[in-house]
């Protein structure tokens, strides 16, 4: 096979694999904040305007099939050629970046601008791949324009493969440095080489031309922006001040885990537009790249020393972090992984408490009875702990109670033994909701935590089947004992397997949350969007109201005090 034929796709791939690996290390610093630009949120309708970014690598790879058709110079390419990678630089640096000046302050023309650029320009707080997100007629543009280093050495004789793929990742390099939003070059390079400042941008110089937009039009090179006098006067200032930065400390810390092998793709640190969707609405293209995701879990096992920042959100004056512990479901039924789990969230807990962080609630399995006691172990071992720990089983207990219909009169109680379980079916029996149980074990352990004038509510029968089920794991086989039309609410940060079409299935506890939240552009695992599981909330709430106390272990808020407080602060219900 030719060269040059089966460089091709290689080369795309390996173009998408760079870009996401800036889009990884762009939402992780601007996550952290220490070094970020442009400080507001992004939203869905920017990550669904971008989610095509990968068009253009596909685009010009088609591009090359032609070229190859077409050139027979093309066909004849060595590896490597240095008389031809120097003329690729010097065009680049000359004519490319003097002409993409001009070109550039033409979009800003206001009928080029309102009829192309200003789709480039809707986002204001860019990602990496906002860079290449340009209608069809722009992206063209600059595809014929940056050719011409390319075609020029080839038409010469002087064309390489390897000198072409690594012209494309400069200008992926620089077009992807240029919006990443966070200030990354150490101020040496220029204070040891001064006259850098001309031949070089920083993210902070290209930032401000989508928040000033009449200024810094120059693609890698200032020199021109000095030229021609359009060089924002407060370059060199927000440079410094960025760079210098100082971490964000959060009043809330949710700490959740990764759950499938391919929940990586799924974080905000992950494929962008894979993360703004529920985790159950799958991809079609997600069999290709498994590989890459058990890669993910292996380095996650060997190396994931502690937790890492995904997420940055901002509700009135509270701000908040999501820190992931790096283990998956599996990990946490593994017995020999406890102990090592338990270290890193105590780890975590550690460094949130010395941080200052107000609260942290513990997602998923991270508050798991078996592994922790419901946190409790890091109360009783640390009980002069400022941080407050969060199971958010108080806010839970009162969306499952709120999700049941209020003139129902009997429900059935179908695996739950955790904390929010128990709690659901003592507050039923407190209001004379007849709570039906068919495990002996289960009702008399139960039965324990009544109060007697509530006992009579609490039933054992193995033959009725109420229309309203609740349980943290209510399987397949259990569905189908279920009547016709009856009603699945989980107890469990869990989502149900929907195995009947002819029941409802109601969503593990969440509630919407207000359109004051910030940042707010992924889903929370099998979420939809703008919607929070119960038990992360409950600690923005614990923070919102400043309480002072542990949720954790057998301590739970008060169901009716907690839900009026989500509610008064803009939660709402499913």
């Amino acid at each position: 096979m030719n060269l040059v034929y089966a460089a091709m796709l290689p080369a795309m791939l390996l173009r998408m694999f760079h870009n996401q690996i800036w889009i990884s290390l762009s939402r992780h610093q601007t996550a952290r904040r220490k070094h970020i630009i442009v400080d507001r949120g992004l939203e869905f309708d920017q990550v669904d305007r971008e989610r095509s970014w990968d068009d253009q690598a596909i685009l010009a790879t088609l591009f090359f099939y032609l070229a190859y058709a077409a050139i027979p110079s093309v066909r004849l390419m060595p590896m490597w050629e240095t008389k031809g990678a120097i003329i690729m630089a010097l065009l680049h640096v000359g004519p490319i970046e003097f002409i993409y000046y001009w070109f550039h302050r033409a979009l800003h023309h206001h009928f080029l601008y309102s009829r192309y650029h200003s789709h480039h320009h809707a986002s204001i707080v860019t990602e990496p791949i906002t860079a290449v997100v340009h209608p069809f007629a722009e992206t063209l543009a600059y595809f014929l324009l940056f050719s011409i280093p390319m075609l020029i050495p080839i038409c010469m004789g002087y064309g390489s493969v390897l000198g072409v793929v690594l012209y494309l990742a400069y200008n992926d390099f620089i077009n992807n440095m240029g919006h990443c939003n966070f200030e990354m070059l150490p101020k040496w390079i220029f204070q040891r080489f001064p006259p850098l400042k001309y031949l070089m941008y920083t993210p902070s110089y290209h930032s401000l031309h989508h928040t000033q937009f009449g200024t810094n039009y120059s693609l890698a090179m200032p020199i021109y922006d000095y030229i021609f006098n359009t060089m924002d006067k407060s370059t060199d200032e927000l440079y410094e001040r960025t760079l210098i930065g100082t971490e964000e400390t959060p009043d809330v810390v949710h700490l959740t885990h990764m759950t499938t092998l391919q929940s990586i793709y799924h974080l905000r640190v992950g494929i962008a537009s894979v993360a703004s969707r529920p985790s159950d609405n799958h991809v079609w293209y997600m069999w290709m790249i498994w590989p890459m995701a058990w890669l993910s879990m292996v380095l996650a096992w060997v190396y994931g020393s502690s937790a890492f920042v995904v997420e940055s959100l901002k509700l009135k004056k509270i701000k908040m972090q999501t820190w992931v512990i790096p283990r998956y479901n599996f990990q946490y039924g593994l017995i020999r992984e406890r102990e090592p789990i338990n270290r890193l969230i105590e780890q975590a807990i550690s460094e949130a408490d010395e941080r200052g962080v107000k609260v942290l609630s513990l997602g998923l399995l991270n508050q798991e009875k078996q592994l922790n006691g419901s946190g409790e172990l890091f109360t009783q071992k640390y009980p002069k702990l400022r941080v407050r720990l969060v199971d958010g089983s108080g806010l839970a207990t009162a969306v499952v109670l709120k999700s049941i219909p209020l003139d129902t009169k009997r429900v059935f109680l179908c695996g739950g033994s955790s904390k929010v379980a128990h709690a659901t079916t003592t507050a039923l029996c407190e209001r004379a909701v007849q709570v039906i149980v068919n495990q002996k074990k289960e009702y008399d352990m139960l039965k324990l935590r009544l109060a007697e004038s509530s006992t009579t509510y609490l039933r054992f029968s193995t033959d009725e089947i109420p229309r309203v089920w609740i349980g943290d794991i209510i399987d397949g086989k259990q569905q189908m004992g279920a009547p016709r039309g009856a009603t699945f609410i989980p107890t469990s940060q869990f989502p149900l397997k929907k195995i009947r079409k002819d029941c409802t299935y109601l969503s593990n506890p969440a509630m919407k949350i207000p359109q004051a939240m910030q940042n707010v552009h992924t889903c929370e695992n099998w979420l939809p969007r703008r919607v929070m599981s119960a038990w992360r909330i409950a600690g923005m709430v614990h923070a919102l109201e400043g309480w002072g106390i542990h949720e954790c272990g057998d301590d739970m808020m008060d169901i009716e005090k907690v839900w009026s407080a989500a509610i008064k602060h803009g939660f709402t219900p499913l």
